[in-house]
Order: structure tokens, then C-alpha cells, then sequence
């Protein structure tokens, strides 16, 4: 698969983690980066912020930029996305040559597939039938950035790496957890490594789902963490949740080539020893 340098100009909307680590490859290359954000704060040196919440109209117009790669969190209206992608679209002077849109496999939640079809991995193929309000408005979102931006859609499943340790703290605690439900991951890295090369891909798929090789039940990862850690598996408590979906990750692993962190064992490990080393 072709591809180019970095875009010359970039608008991040949204500036969290990925944004931050996606900003410092971008610039490396030469690029220029621009940060949408709702609020001030520190930024990485050469990244110019710019503060605006796409809740409502943006009072100024944005720079003229090459590529968008749209990081927000879902709103709590199921519109929420739509809404601020259309403020976004009409604070724009020009539509960017590249737009990616930052969605997740929760797009998936309440789907219910025929019993033959739930034991097989779900591909970039399957439709979301979006049963919830969260999966809806994720659902919608899409919709929305294809439609406005003719958008390339990545699905993430659970992030994690460095300062995302949510999962550690319930291991480190002993909070029960539903051993059974299926899990997919993604590590930080290998995720910005995906949004990084769809900015540069001459024509890249539509859609991604963007998780590692392993995916797994929560209870083998609990344990896997607790045996790396020394202490006592957390214990099971069964949910009234969803049993969860297992993704196929071969698209993204055929962009990539291969992953930095191919299982979560590779990536815990590697954090477990960080945090061992920095008390």
C-alpha cells in the first residue's frame, strides 16, 4: 500500500493521549499541528492550540489544514457527535484532504447476531445493529463523519499503555470482576502507530477495527496481571452486562505489517516493570 509523508497540516480535535503522542510523530516529519481543544493547558513545544468546544457554534474560523484526526469523547445526546462535527465543518475554510474519525467497537453494544455468526470473529463486514444509547450515538457518529468528511473510520477496542492503568488499580485492589466477558485491546502505541499511516495511505480502507492478536476473557487477563504483579487473583462476580464480541484484527495487522504489542501480555508486562521501576 502507497504511501505519503506526513500532511504538511494537521488539525487534532480532541487532545488527549493519543492526540499528545500522535502530535510528537506528526511534528517530527515536519508537519504543523493544530490542537481543537475545550480548554488551555500546556502543549507539547510546536503544537498550537486552539480553544473551542464544538457543543455549539465556534465563534472563529479554523486555519486551512491538509488532514483531521477527530478524538472526541461521545456526548451525552445521542446527536452529540453529529452536532459538533457540523460546527466543525462550518468553522472550516476548506474540507481537508484526509479526515479519520476516532470511533470504538462499543459501537457493537446490544448488536445481537444469529447463534452461528456470535461464535466467529466480527469483521469490518458486520453491520452494528446499535441497541443502546451509547452504540447509537457512536453508530451515528460515523455516519456523521462520512457523510461531512468522507471519513476513514478506526474502531479501537480497549485502550490501554503508560497513565492508562485503570485495569492494574482493580487488579492492585482486589475488585471483583466479571471473569467471562470476552475482552479485545489495543495498545496506545500500536493505535497511534494505525492513525499515523492512514493519515499517509494513498487510499486507505473506509473502516478498522483497530485490536491485537489476543483477544481474551477478563478473567485470563486479571490473572495474567495478578501473577505479575504477586498478589491474589481478583475475584469473579457475574454481570448483568453484555458477554462482549471478539473482533478481527487482520486489517489493521496487514497495514501495520505487525504490532509492537501483539497481546496484552506484552503490553502489562511492560507497564508492570515501569511502574515497578518508578514508585
Amino acid at each position: 500500500m502507497d504511501t505519503t509523508p506526513a500532511p504538511r497540516r494537521t488539525l487534532l480535535v480532541g487532545f488527549g493521549k493519543l492526540g499528545a503522542r500522535l502530535a510528537l510523530r506528526l511534528l517530527t516529519d515536519g508537519g504543523e499541528v493544530f490542537a481543537l481543544r475545550r480548554s488551555d493547558g500546556e502543549l507539547p513545544a510546536g503544537v498550537v492550540g486552539i480553544r473551542g468546544d464544538l457543543a455549539q457554534p465556534l465563534t472563529t474560523p479554523l486555519p486551512a489544514v491538509d488532514a483531521i484526526v477527530i478524538t472526541l469523547p461521545p456526548g451525552s445526546a445521542e446527536d452529540a457527535y453529529r452536532a459538533a462535527l457540523g460546527h466543525l465543518r462550518e468553522a472550516l475554510p476548506a474540507m481537508p484532504a484526509r479526515t479519520v474519525f476516532v470511533s470504538s467497537t462499543g459501537v457493537f453494544e446490544g448488536t445481537v447476531f444469529e447463534d452461528a455468526e456470535v461464535d466467529r470473529p466480527l469483521t469490518e463486514q458486520d453491520e452494528p445493529a446499535a441497541e443502546t444509547a451509547r452504540s447509537r450515538g457512536l453508530r451515528d457518529g460515523e455516519r456523521a463523519a462520512a457523510e461531512l468528511f468522507d471519513a476513514v473510520v478506526v474502531r479501537p477496542a480497549g485502550i490501554y499503555g503508560p497513565g492508562r492503568e485503570f485495569l492494574l488499580r482493580k487488579v492492585r485492589e482486589g475488585a471483583a470482576v466479571d471473569h467471562t466477558r470476552l475482552t479485545n485491546r489495543i495498545h496506545e502505541a500500536d493505535l497511534v502507530r494505525a492513525l499515523d499511516l492512514l493519515l499517509r495511505t494513498d487510499d486507505p480502507p473506509r473502516l478498522v477495527h483497530a485490536v491485537d492478536e489476543r483477544p481474551a476473557p477478563l478473567g485470563d487477563i486479571v490473572g495474567f496481571i495478578a501473577g505479575e504483579l504477586g498478589v491474589a487473583a481478583p475475584p469473579h462476580e457475574a454481570s448483568d452486562g453484555p458477554r462482549g464480541f471478539v473482533y478481527d484484527g487482520a486489517l489493521l495487522r496487514s497495514l501495520l505489517r505487525s504490532l509492537e504489542y501483539p497481546s496484552y501480555e506484552s503490553g502489562y508486562r511492560e507497564m508492570i516493570a515501569g511502574s515497578a521501576s518508578h514508585p
